[in-house]
C-alpha cells in the first residue's frame, strides 16, 4: 500500500465536466439510474425467456403480482447492496474527517478535534446509505406482500379477510417469517444509519444488513435441493459476495465526484476487497449451479442453464475490468502518470460500464430465482425415511472405522472460511518476507493444521455421522472446542496481521485498525478474561445440552452453524488465554492458569460421567426416532458419548496444561537471564549492594557488642566509690580509660565482641 498523504485535503466538490460529460470528474447523478434500468430490463427479458411470468394453470394471482414481485425483488436487492456498499466504504475504506488527526501520545484512542469537517466522500456515502435504506425498507414490504399474493394465488386486496391471512402468513409460515424479519432488519438499519456518525457505531448496521442474507438463503430454491445444507451455504456465500461487489460499485459511482486526491487509495482498497468478493461469487455460483443442474444438456439447452451461462459471461467481463483497474489504472494514478486526466476519465468510464453489467447480473439473478430449475426435486413426506425427515439426508451406511475418512458432506461455508483464512495467512507471510522479516514455520504449520481440522470436523465423517449418532456428534463437538482451536491459536493469526498490515495514516480504519479496536474494547476485556473464558468454556456444555439449544442445533441448519461458531470461538479464546501468543487485554499468572485447567478437566469429567450414568435421552425425539437398523441403541450411544466427552476433552486439556507449565519454566529462565544480563551491565552492582547491606549489619552488631551490656544506674555510696578507687577503676567523673582499655583485648568481653 502506498504511503498516504496526511496533509489537510481541500474541500472537494463535484465539478461539472468541462468536456461535455466524459467522466473526467466522476460520474454524474443523471447516469446513476441507468444501472437500475439495466437491471429491470434484464429481469424482464429473463422472465420472458424462461416463461416464469406465465398465467398459472390452477390459480393465478394476476399480472400485477406476476410482474410486480420480480421487479420489487430487483429493487430490493439493489437497495440492500447499496446500503452494504455505502456502509462498507464508510467503515473500512474512507477517511471520516477532511483533516487527518493523530492520537495523543500515551493514549490508545484517537481524540477527534472539535469542529473538524467530514470528508465529502464519507458524508456522501452515509447519505447513500440513508436513502438506500429507506428504499430497502419499502421494497421489502412490497416483496412481502407480493410474495403472499403469489403463494396464495390471490390478487392484492384491501379486505379484512385478506389482511388477516397476510398476518397469518407473516407470523406462522417460514417464508412470511423470513420476509418479516428482513423488513424489520431494514427498518432498524435505516434508523441506525440516520442517527449514527461514529465509525465504530456504524459497524453495527453493517453487520445487521449482512445478516439479512441468512433468511434469503433459507427460502430460495435451496430449500428443495437434494443437498439442502450445501445449497443454503453456497447461496449465502453467493449473495453476500455479490452484494459486497455490487454495493461497492454503486457506492463508488455515487461518491466518485467527491473523492479528489484520495481516488487512487480508495480504488486500491476496494479492489482488494473485490478480489475476495469475485472469488466468493464465482466459486459459490459454480457449486450452486452444480447442485441444481446435474448434466451438461440442461446447462446448454434449458432456459435456466442458458441464464446461468449469461451470468457467467457477465461475471467474467467484470473480472476482466477489475484486473484492468488493479494492474493498469491504479498504478498510473499512484505514479502520477495521469497526464491530461485521461486515466481518470477511463477509470470512471470503466466503472460506469461495471455498473451497467452489475445491473444486468442482478436482473438475471432475480430471473433465475423466479424460474424453476430443471429436474427440481420435490420432497414427498410419505416417501422419506425417518432419518431424511429429521436430517434432510438419507441415513448413511453403518459406521465402521474407514467411514470416518471416506464419508463427506461439504459444508461450503467453512470450506470458504478455511480458503479465505489460508490465503490471507499466506499473503501475510509473503509480505513479511518481502520486507525482510521472518515468521515461524511451526506457527504456519499449526495454523494450516487447524484449518484442515476445521474443514474435516464440519464436512467429514464427524459431520455426516454426527447428525444421526450422539456419540459421533460428541466427537464433533469436542473437536470443535479443543482440537481445532488448539492449532489455530498456536498459529497466532492476530500477531501476523498486526505485523504484516501497514498502519493507515488518513484516519480511516482498515483491518489492522479494527483488530486493535476489538482487542482493546471492553467486550474483549470481558470475554478474554481468564475467569470468564474458563467459565464459558466449561459452562457452555451444560447450557447447551440441558437447554432447548441442543434441539435447535440438531433440527435447524442455522442452529447447527451457530453451534459451530460458538464452540469454535469459545475454544479458541480459552486456548488463547492459556498458551496463545496473540495480544490480549489481560492474562492470568501461570499458577492461576494451571488451576483453571485443572478445574476445567474436573468439569469435563463430571459432565462425561453424568452422561454415562443418565437413564433418559437428551433430545430423545431426535436421536430416538432416527430409525437406524445398525449400531447401539440411542441410550447406549448417549452413554458412549459421555465417555467421549470425558476422554476427548481431557487429553487436549492436559496438553494445554503441559504447555502452560513449559511456558512457566521458560518465563523463569528468561527472568534469570534478564537479571544476569543486568548484573553484567551494572558490574554486579545489585549483588555488591546486597553484600554491603550485610556488612553494615555485621558492623552494627560488632559495635553493640563492644559497648557491653548496659548497667542499671543507681547512686553510689562512699564505700563503693572507695572500693573502685582502690581497684584502679576510674570513677564517672575522673578522666581515664574505658573498660575495654583496662581489660585489654584478651578479656572475655573483648573476645566476645570479636566473635560477634
Amino acid at each position: 500500500m502506498s504511503p498516504v498523504d496526511s496533509s489537510p485535503a481541500p474541500t472537494v466538490h463535484a465539478a461539472p465536466n468541462s468536456d461535455g460529460g466524459t467522466f473526467a470528474d466522476g460520474i454524474r447523478s443523471r447516469w446513476w439510474w441507468l444501472g437500475l434500468a439495466a437491471a429491470v430490463v434484464a429481469v424482464v427479458l429473463a422472465l420472458l425467456w424462461t416463461g416464469a411470468t406465465g398465467v398459472g394453470q390452477l390459480a393465478d394471482p394476476g399480472a400485477f403480482t406476476r410482474w410486480g414481485l420480480p421487479i420489487a425483488t430487483t429493487v430490493h436487492n439493489l437497495a440492500l447492496s447499496a446500503v452494504i456498499g455505502a456502509l462498507m466504504f464508510a467503515v473500512v475504506i474512507l477517511p471520516k474527517d477532511l483533516k487527518t488527526h493523530r492520537p495523543h501520545s500515551g493514549k490508545a484512542k484517537t481524540a477527534r478535534p472539535a469542529n473538524v469537517p467530514e470528508h465529502p466522500a464519507f458524508a456522501r456515502a452515509l447519505t447513500l446509505a440513508m436513502v438506500a435504506g429507506g428504499v430497502w425498507t419499502i421494497s421489502a414490504i412490497a416483496v412481502l406482500v407480493f410474495t403472499y399474493s403469489s403463494i396464495s394465488a390471490l390478487p392484492l386486496s384491501g379486505s379484512s379477510e385478506y389482511s388477516n391471512m397476510l398476518v397469518f402468513f407473516m407470523t406462522e409460515l417460514p417464508v412470511g417469517q423470513a420476509w418479516l424479519m428482513i423488513t424489520i432488519l431494514a427498518a432498524v438499519v435505516t434508523t441506525l444509519v440516520i442517527g449514527l456518525r461514529n465509525i465504530s457505531a456504524l459497524a453495527v448496521p453493517l453487520v445487521l444488513a449482512l445478516l439479512s442474507f441468512v433468511p434469503q438463503a433459507l427460502i430460495g430454491h435451496s430449500a428443495s435441493s437434494a443437498d439442502h445444507k450445501g445449497a443454503v451455504n453456497s447461496l449465502l456465500l453467493h449473495v453476500s459476495g455479490a452484494s459486497l461487489w455490487v454495493g461497492g460499485i454503486i457506492a463508488l459511482v455515487v461518491i466518485s465526484g467527491a473523492l479528489g486526491k484520495i481516488t487512487a487509495q480508495t480504488l486500491k482498497r476496494f479492489s482488494a476487497l473485490a478480489i475476495f468478493a469475485f472469488a466468493a461469487v464465482t466459486g459459490s455460483g459454480i457449486i450452486n449451479a452444480a447442485i441444481r443442474i446435474t448434466n451438461w444438456h440442461d446447462l446448454f439447452y434449458s432456459s435456466y442453464g442458458q441464464l446461468i451461462l449469461a451470468k457467467v459471461a457477465a461475471t467474467v467481463a467484470l473480472g476482466v475490468i477489475g484486473y484492468m483497474h488493479r494492474e493498469w489504472i491504479i498504478p498510473r494514478l499512484e505514479g502520477g502518470k495521469d497526464a491530461g486526466g485521461a486515466t481518470r476519465r477511463l477509470l470512471w468510464q470503466l466503472i460506469f460500464v461495471e455498473l451497467l453489467i452489475m445491473g444486468i447480473v442482478s436482473g438475471l439473478a432475480v430471473g433465475l430465482g423466479r424460474s424453476a430449475p430443471p429436474q427440481s426435486r420435490e420432497l414427498v413426506a410419505e416417501s422419506l425415511s425417518p432419518a431424511e425427515i429429521l436430517t434432510g439426508y438419507p441415513l448413511p451406511p453403518e459406521l465402521v472405522a474407514s467411514r470416518w475418512i471416506t464419508e463427506w458432506r461439504m459444508d461450503w461455508l467453512w470450506v470458504a472460511f478455511a480458503l479465505l483464512a489460508g490465503a490471507a495467512y499466506i499473503a501475510g507471510i509473503v509480505k513479511l518476507r518481502k520486507r525482510g522479516d521472518k515468521w515461524s514455520v511451526l506457527r504456519s504449520i499449526s495454523w494450516f493444521a487447524g484449518l484442515l481440522a476445521l474443514v474435516y470436523i464440519t464436512s467429514g465423517g464427524t459431520a455426516v455421522y454426527g447428525a444421526v449418532l450422539f456419540s459421533a456428534h460428541m466427537v464433533e463437538h469436542m473437536a470443535l472446542m479443543v482440537i481445532a482451536p488448539l492449532f489455530l491459536a498456536l498459529g497466532s493469526p492476530v500477531s501476523l496481521a498486526l505485523q504484516a498490515l501497514t498502519p493507515r495514516g488518513d484516519g480511516s480504519r482498515g483491518i489492522r485498525e479494527w483488530i486493535l479496536v476489538l482487542v482493546h474494547s471492553r467486550y474483549s476485556q470481558v470475554i478474554t478474561h481468564p475467569l470468564f473464558a474458563a467459565a464459558n468454556f466449561s459452562g457452555s456444555l451444560i447450557l447447551f445440552y440441558y437447554s432447548p439449544a441442543f434441539k435447535l442445533a440438531m433440527t435447524y441448519h442455522v442452529g447447527h452453524e451457530l453451534m459451530i461458531v460458538h464452540f469454535t470461538l469459545t475454544g479458541y479464546i480459552f486456548v488463547q488465554s492459556m498458551i496463545g501468543a496473540d495480544p490480549l487485554p489481560k492474562r492470568a499468572p501461570y499458577p492461576l492458569r494451571l488451576l483453571l485447567l485443572l478445574a476445567t478437566m474436573a468439569f469435563h469429567a463430571f459432565f462425561g460421567v453424568s452422561l454415562m450414568m443418565a437413564t433418559s435421552l437428551l433430545s430423545g425425539e431426535y436421536f430416538g426416532n432416527m430409525g437406524r437398523p445398525w449400531g447401539d441403541g440411542a441410550l447406549v450411544d448417549q452413554q458412549t458419548a459421555g465417555g467421549i466427552a470425558w476422554g476427548v476433552g481431557e487429553v487436549p486439556t492436559l496438553a494445554i496444561a503441559m504447555g502452560v507449565a513449559y511456558m512457566w519454566s521458560k518465563s523463569d529462565a528468561r527472568e534469570t537471564k534478564r537479571k544476569d544480563r543486568a548484573a553484567d551491565r551494572n558490574k554486579e552492582a545489585e549483588l555488591g549492594a546486597y553484600n554491603d547491606m550485610f556488612a553494615q549489619l555485621a558492623q552494627r552488631d560488632a559495635n553493640l557488642s563492644n559497648r557491653g551490656p548496659a548497667l542499671p544506674h543507681r547512686p553510689k555510696g562512699k564505700q563503693e566509690t572507695q572500693d573502685q578507687h582502690d581497684a584502679g577503676t576510674p570513677t564517672s567523673g575522673a578522666p581515664g580509660k574505658t573498660r575495654t582499655e583496662i581489660g585489654g583485648p584478651d578479656t572475655p568481653d573483648a573476645t566476645q565482641g570479636e566473635a560477634n
